[in-house]
């Protein structure tokens, strides 16, 4: 198996982690020897309720039943979307009313800056470094890190960068600006949080000059942060509301979300603004409304912020600098890459998924899922003081 993988699949990496799945159940993967691992990564924020959630599971067992695929997006009317949609804008404030379903997270970011693009008749786009938002072409043309994006330009062109929480930045802010493009709270770069007001900031001088704002809330969204979405925390309401990851409960979705008066720009001049086949599959739509009902409905999002207190007060360390994020997307900062690096390894080693981010060497990414139980975050926690006590060891002789 592991021979055919890597002749057969396309790899990312030079160094795949190469774990072999047999099954995975609640918060926990299995691999081809039945050895068990915790999961604190959570496939990359994309399974809120964890592995094999039975209400998840009889949703697209039910869909199976009825129908798949039967038309390209927007054309039937297919009860799993609608429902889906009607539920999304049951959850948003007013002026978030109607949704496009799409593949992908990078799909919709696509989307909504043709979106943005189509509304203003404006072409300039204002991005952050070291933001992420997905790695198709005009997604990787927002991306805010020149070293993974260099071997593909040209890309979109009119794409200004400004640094996240930079106030001074946001007078680049102008009458020529299409959209601003920012991650709710930023991913790649370290879970960053928006401080001191920054997101009102920008969304003030966005209608100063009749910009548009797209926030991206494929990591934050879907109760991670302990709300629905994470700009609930910040008092910023978007014009454009990108969503991913979480929403499909382990299944392949995206969703960018406006008001119905901006969606409706992309049915005419040109007609087929934005089209795609799969988008708001009836399967996949089925698991996300399952996923998003099971989260709204239950007790999870009032238990995250209770859940990362547990995680902090357990997670104290010499070679723990700084836990940054909120909720259940937090990151621990090591003092160096190469001490993430070995605790990520040996974590796996001793039965503990965690993860790297993409631009923060030092940082160890840590999103379980919501439903994770207090017993796993001890079990988990503990494994990961062991570890960095057996690298903290190893240190010591050298620093002697």
């Amino acid at each position: 198996m592991k021979k055919d993988f890597l002749n057969h699949q396309a790899q990312t990496s030079p160094h795949p982690l190469e774990m072999e799945i047999s099954y995975a159940k609640g918060s926990y993967i299995y691999d081809s020897n039945n050895k068990a691992y915790l999961d604190f990564v959570a496939g990359v924020s994309a399974c809120p309720l964890g592995h094999q959630h039975p209400r998840i599971t009889n949703a697209i067992k039910d869909q199976l039943d009825k129908y798949a695929h039967v038309m390209v997006y927007g054309e039937y009317i297919q009860k799993p979307a609608v429902e889906l949609t009607k539920l999304l804008a049951k959850h948003l404030p007013k002026s978030l009313q109607s949704t496009y379903l799409t593949n992908s997270g990078t799909e919709a970011i696509e989307g909504a800056l043709k979106l943005a693009k189509r509304a203003t008749e404006r072409s300039e786009i204002i991005a952050a470094n070291h933001a992420y938002h997905g790695n198709t072409m005009g997604a990787m043309s927002v991306m805010g890190f020149e070293e993974r994006k260099q071997a593909y330009r040209p890309l979109l062109p009119g794409v200004k960068f400004i640094d996240f929480n930079n106030e001074e930045h946001l007078k680049q802010i102008t009458t020529k600006t299409a959209c601003v493009i920012l991650e709710t709270i930023q991913g790649g770069a370290g879970f960053i949080q928006p401080k001191n007001n920054y997101l009102e900031k920008v969304r003030k001088q966005c209608d100063a000059v009749g910009a548009l704002l797209i926030l991206d809330e494929i990591q934050p969204g879907f109760g991670r942060t302990g709300k629905l979405f994470g700009f609930e925390h910040y008092n910023c309401i978007p014009d454009i509301l990108v969503t991913g990851k979480g929403l499909g409960g382990g299944m392949p979705i995206g969703a960018f979300t406006a008001s119905l008066e901006l969606m409706n720009l992309l049915q005419d001049n040109p007609k087929l603004g934005h089209i795609t086949t799969f988008g708001g599959h009836p399967v996949i739509a089925a698991s996300a409304l399952a996923t998003l009902s099971e989260i709204t409905e239950s007790y999870l999002m009032q238990e995250v912020l209770e859940k990362e207190l547990l995680f902090r007060k357990l997670l104290v360390h010499p070679l723990i600098k700084e836990i940054r994020g909120i909720g259940l997307m937090l990151a621990i900062i090591t003092p160096s890459p190469e001490i993430t690096n070995t605790l990520i390894l040996k974590c796996q080693d001793a039965g503990l998924i965690l993860f790297w981010l993409l631009y923060e060497p030092k940082a160890v990414r840590m999103t379980p899922p919501l439903t994770i139980s207090n017993k796993e975050i001890i079990e988990g926690c503990t494994k990961i003081i062991y570890v960095l006590d057996e690298i903290l060891s190893t240190q010591q002789p050298q620093q002697q």
